[in-house]
C-alpha cells in the first residue's frame, strides 16, 4: 500500500459530502476540512503505510476511528461548548509530537524526560481533546489548575495489571484502552507500590499511550526482553511515544539503552 491508497480507502470509509481532502503528494500528508467546523486535521500518510505492513486492515480502521471521534468531539464543542463536570487528563508524547494544533494554537505541556512530554486532555466520553491555551478561558481555569487536577484525576484510573514472567524477570502490563495507560507512569503513589514489591531493578516502558509496562529485571536476560517488548508495542501502537525504557527509582526515571551482549548503557546526566 502507498501513501494514495490511504487517501483512496479513507474516501470510500468516509462521507465525502462532510470533508474536503488536501493531499500533498511531495510531503506525504492529508489534511482533511470538515465542510460545517471548517476546522481540520492532517495526517501523516507514511506512519500508516507503515502500520499497514504490521496490521493490515487494522490499521486503516485506526485511522478512520481517529479521525471521526476526532470531529465528534469538535462537534459536541461548538454545538454545547465545555459543560459540565470537567475530567482533565495527563496524556504522555513523544517529545518530537507537535506543540500546537493543527489550527496553529500552542497546547498546554510540561516537560517530563528528554524523551517525553506531558500534555493536557479534556475527556469528552469516547474521545478526548488535547488542551490548547486558548481553551483556559472557556474552561475557565489557569493552566496550573489544570495541572493539578489531571495529575488528581490520573490517581483515580483503574491500576489492574496482567502479570507475565521471562527467565525469573517480573512484567506487568497495564492495558485497559482508555487512552490512558501511559499516563498510568504518573501516578506516583502507584508507582511507589510497585516499587516497594520489586525485588530486582524496577524498569518502565511506555511505548504507546495504550500501554505501561513494569519490570522487576533480576537479569541480564530481562533487559533484552523489555527492549524488545518495548520496541514491538512501539512498531504496533496508534499513538507511539517512545521505544525507550527507563529505570525508576525515587520517583526518578533515568533513560536506558540496551545493547548487544546484554550490556546496559545509562544516559549520562547533564552537567
Amino acid at each position: 500500500m502507498e501513501a494514495k491508497d490511504v487517501v483512496e480507502e479513507l474516501k470510500k470509509r468516509l462521507p465525502a459530502e462532510k470533508f474536503d481532502w488536501q493531499f500533498d503528494r511531495k510531503a506525504d500528508k492529508l489534511r482533511i476540512v470538515h465542510h460545517t467546523l471548517h476546522k481540520g486535521m492532517e495526517i501523516s500518510l507514511p506512519e500508516i503505510v507503515s502500520k499497514f505492513m504490521q496490521k493490515k486492515e487494522l490499521a486503516i480502521d485506526e485511522v478512520v476511528y481517529t479521525i471521526q471521534e476526532t470531529f465528534r468531539a469538535m462537534e459536541q464543542e461548538q454545538a454545547q461548548g465545555f459543560v459540565g463536570e470537567k475530567n482533565i487528563y495527563p496524556v504522555i508524547r513523544s517529545t518530537s509530537f507537535p506543540l500546537e494544533s493543527a489550527a496553529g494554537k500552542p497546547f498546554l505541556t510540561k516537560d517530563h524526560t528528554a524523551e517525553t512530554r506531558i500534555f493536557y486532555a479534556l475527556d469528552l466520553g469516547t474521545t478526548y481533546r488535547l488542551i490548547d491555551m486558548d481553551m483556559l478561558t472557556e474552561l475557565g481555569m489557569s493552566a496550573q489548575e489544570i495541572q493539578e487536577m489531571a495529575m488528581f484525576k490520573v490517581k483515580s484510573l483503574p491500576t489492574s495489571y496482567k502479570k507475565d514472567i521471562v527467565s525469573d524477570n517480573i512484567f506487568y502490563f497495564i492495558n485497559n484502552n482508555d487512552g490512558y495507560d501511559a499516563s498510568r507512569l504518573l501516578n506516583q503513589p502507584f508507582m511507589k507500590e510497585m516499587e516497594q514489591q520489586i525485588e530486582g531493578h524496577m524498569v518502565v516502558s511506555v511505548p504507546h499511550q495504550d500501554v505501561l509496562i513494569i519490570g522487576d529485571i533480576r537479569n541480564d536476560t530481562g533487559y533484552d526482553v523489555i527492549a524488545q517488548i518495548a520496541m514491538q508495542f512501539f512498531t504496533t501502537g496508534a499513538v507511539p511515544v517512545t521505544s525507550l525504557s527507563f529505570i525508576y527509582e525515587d520517583g526518578k526515571l533515568e533513560p536506558i539503552f540496551i545493547m548487544a551482549k546484554n550490556r546496559l548503557a545509562r544516559r549520562e546526566k547533564k552537567k
